[in-house]
Formats: structure tokens, C-alpha cells, sequence
């Protein structure tokens, strides 16, 4: 009996899509994974086995995942994953109409780097407006930015190059052009995507679903809903600061051990703003999560 390795599309009830070498299979959980295995979720790569009856598949194990992103559960405790084995975070924002909101895009940026899941920045309609101050902000941070017009095709084949071999996902406020880009790089996609998403959010007693779907050039693309709230919630105050790369090289030399660069003397950070090293703006949405995470419920509240 041949054991197949593939890749969880999505969940439907108890079956799962599962992308293999041999094409789309149907899968089921089986005897040990059912019991001993974690949570199976979109982008878990899956060891399959064929049933008996030759409907499904069986999903006999899960191997060990490189990241995993979770959601806190609504008014309880714990933790739910959501996705796992996602190996960049692409946050896109427009130049223009909407105007950028700096702040948002560090927190998907934050997210990101919470779940140790390399990010990069794709700022959209350059047509309208260049947006050289918003591409140095970004860069400066330490982030790859993609300049691109989903209009005119500026910058489409180098999003396309950085998407292929990869499991990505792809987030960013409303209105910045994600559905306009996913159509340049593979016509229909979005629309594609949609369609799966509405199909899984029918369910009564699922809020929050991820969907992954195959690139037509290679890797695989995720849509998770509510990607702004996943993850940020576990990071641990102190721990903040680290998910900013340029903020990384001063943590450990403030005067005070526990400095929270907010207002303390001596903050080495505070004093790298100063000096230019940082950029003011970034120090501000640091300071803004900081007390966001401060005032959140403790995981047992």
C-alpha cells in the first residue's frame, strides 16, 4: 500500500482537500491522527494512506511544521490554529485612493513577524502616485518593497517571480488593489478565491476559515480572514520591540533592563529616533501595539 506526502487546500466538516504529486485528493483523519495528531489545518503537509473502500484517503500523521499561525478563541482559552507552513507574508497598500495608513501596515507587518513568517511590502497604484516617501519608509524598516500598477503592469512580473515556489499570503487594507493584483498574476484568482471562501464561511459554527489555492506557476496562495488579528494577540510585551528588524540591533543596551521605550531615560531606542537610525512614525506604532497589548485580557480573563 503506497503512502502519499500532500498539502492541505481546506477543510470541509471532516473531509480534507489535500494537493499530492498524483493530483487533488480526498482525505479523512485516521486512526492514531485522529487522537494524537494537532489540529490539521490549511497548508499542513500530510502523510495519506488509500482506504479500503477507495472514497477517501486516510490521513495517517503531520509532519513537523516550519510556522503556524493562530487565533486566540473567542471568550475562552487557548489557542486555534489557523494556517501553518506559510512562508511570506506580502502586505499590500496603495499609493492613492485609499490614501496609506502607516500605522496599519506595521501591524500586518508586526503579525508577521510575531509568527516568524518573513514579510515584504507591495505598494499599488503607482500610476496614481509614485509613492516614493511610503517606499522608503518600508525599506528603511528593513522590509523588500514591490512597487505596482495593476493598471498599467509595473512591477507585476517581479510580485508574480517573488509568489512562484512559495506558500504566501497576501493581505492589506480594503480598497488597496489585492484582487486587482491576484488577477494580474493569474487571471481569475480572486474571483476563485471568493467563491471558496463564501462555500466555507456558510458553515454555521465556523467563524474564521482559511483557504489555500495551487499558483498555475508554481506555490500556493492562502486567504486567511481576519489576518490582522491572528497572532498579534500571544506576543508578550517585552517581546514587542523584536518585531521591529530595525529596533532589534538597541534592544538590551536602554539603561534600564525592563525600559518599555515609551518615556524612560536612557532608552536606547528613543535615542536611535534621535539620531535618524529609526524612523519617528515607527516609534509611534510601536508605542500604539504596546498599549494595545497592555490592556488586552490575560489569556485566563
Amino acid at each position: 500500500m503506497s503512502r502519499l506526502v500532500g498539502t492541505v487546500l481546506e477543510r470541509e466538516g471532516s473531509v480534507y482537500r489535500v494537493a499530492t504529486d498524483a493530483g487533488e485528493l480526498r482525505a479523512v483523519l485516521r486512526g492514531k491522527a485522529k487522537r494524537d495528531t494537532p489540529r490539521v489545518v490549511v497548508g499542513d503537509r500530510v502523510q495519506l494512506e488509500p482506504e479500503p473502500a477507495g472514497e477517501y484517503h486516510g490521513i495517517i500523521g503531520v509532519e513537523p511544521r516550519k510556522t503556524l499561525l493562530e487565533r486566540r478563541v473567542p471568550e475562552g482559552r487557548g489557542t486555534r490554529p489557523v494556517a501553518a507552513n506559510i512562508d511570506k507574508v506580502f502586505v499590500v497598500t496603495a499609493t492613492k485612493d485609499p490614501a496609506p495608513i502607516p500605522q496599519l501596515i506595521d501591524r500586518l507587518l508586526v503579525v508577521a513577524e510575531a509568527n516568524s513568517i518573513p514579510a515584504a511590502v507591495v505598494v499599488n497604484k503607482v500610476e496614481l502616485e509614485p509613492g516614493s516617501d511610503l517606499i522608503q519608509h518600508c525599506r528603511a524598516a528593513g522590509y523588500t518593497v514591490y512597487p505596482t500598477s495593476a493598471r498599467t503592469g509595473q512591477g507585476i512580473p517581479e510580485f508574480a517571480a517573488a509568489l512562484k515556489g512559495r506558500v504566501s499570503v497576501v493581505t492589506g487594507p480594503s480598497g488597496a488593489g489585492k484582487s486587482s493584483l491576484l488577477n494580474a498574476v493569474q487571471p481569475g484568482l480572486k474571483l476563485r478565491i471568493g467563491e471558496i471562501s463564501a462555500r466555507v464561511r456558510r458553515g454555521k459554527n465556523i467563524t474564521v476559515s482559511a483557504v489555500m489555492l495551487p499558483l498555475e506557476a508554481g506555490g500556493f496562495l492562502v486567504d486567511t480572514p481576519g489576518f490582522s488579528e491572528v497572532g498579534l494577540w500571544g506576543i508578550e510585551p517585552r517581546e514587542l520591540a523584536s518585531c521591529f528588524p530595525e529596533m532589534r540591533p538597541f534592544i538590551g543596551s536602554c539603561r534600564y533592563s525592563d525600559c518599555r521605550h515609551m518615556t524612560e531615560p536612557g532608552c536606547r531606542i528613543s535615542a536611535a529616533v534621535e539620531a535618524g537610525e529609526i524612523q519617528p512614525d515607527r516609534l509611534e506604532s510601536y508605542r500604539i501595539l504596546l498599549e494595545e497589548l497592555e490592556s488586552a485580557p490575560a489569556e485566563w480573563e
